[in-house]
């Protein structure tokens, strides 16, 4: 199997299963681990950090003495404050275009293929802090412009990363057919209306309400494609 540590594809490894001639896998070396404990450590203490004195009351400074590293060794892992707080969901996503490119179609629609995609990478996403982390990330991104704006570019660089996988994997007639990207965008939009909601519930939903919420948020899209536009006042299925 691909190395990973606590649910985490390391750097330099795929998805791909090995052969049964193969060695076994012998697990992450110890400085993979230790890249990915440093990488934890600052996604934590940042959201901690900033929840606790604001996005802009706390510097990159701040942050690397907290963990104590240098900042050469923050950004060999981020490249900005918006960058490692934002990194939950980016996690998700990276995973979702991991699951993407390795999955098979089983004969569905594209629409359920990116759905099941999703839910796989939510699957992925076992730290149990992980939770925790994307409701404060949210919380933070939710009064911190800039944050907003690293979000976006990041959903578009995603998107554009997926997109080219569709068209790399799956049979398009029309190389500009906007279906896909049309799908695409409605994932999106339904996962962001899913994390709004599960961000909000009371005490502290895991990842299984996530992922309820995702698939409330996806049952939802075929009526909100038909709804039809009545005037208010107007009784339903009459006349004035």
């Amino acid at each position: 199997m691909a190395k990973t540590y606590q649910g985490h594809l390391l750097p330099g490894y795929t998805r791909r299963t090995m052969t049964a001639t193969h060695a076994p896998d012998p697990g992450p070396s110890l400085r993979e681990r230790k890249k990915l404990r440093t990488r934890e450590a600052l996604i934590g203490t940042a959201l901690d950090l900033f929840s606790e004195r604001g996005f802009d009351g706390a510097t990159l400074d701040d942050l690397c003495d907290a963990v104590e590293v240098s900042k050469r060794t923050f950004f060999r892992n981020f490249t900005s404050k918006e960058d490692v707080v934002m990194a939950p969901t980016q996690d998700m996503w990276t995973a979702f275009t991991e699951e993407l490119d390795r999955r098979a179609p089983d004969g569905g629609t594209l629409l359920e293929f990116l759905q099941d995609a999703l839910l796989a990478a939510v699957d992925r996403m076992n730290d149990k802090d992980w939770p925790t982390r994307v409701r404060l990330s949210r919380r933070l991104a939710a009064k911190t412009p800039s944050m907003d704006a690293h979000g976006l570019h990041f959903c578009d660089r995603t998107i554009r990363a997926s997109l080219a996988t569709l068209h790399h994997k799956l049979a398009f007639d029309d190389p500009h057919d906007p279906r896909p990207r049309l799908a695409l965008d409605l994932l999106v939009a339904a996962t962001r209306c899913a994390m709004e909601t599960w961000v909000d519930l009371p005490s502290e939903p895991g990842r299984k309400a996530f992922a309820d919420e995702l698939r409330a948020a996806f049952a939802a899209i075929p009526g909100a494609v038909t709804l039809p536009a009545v005037p208010r006042g107007t009784a339903p299925g009459g006349s004035d």
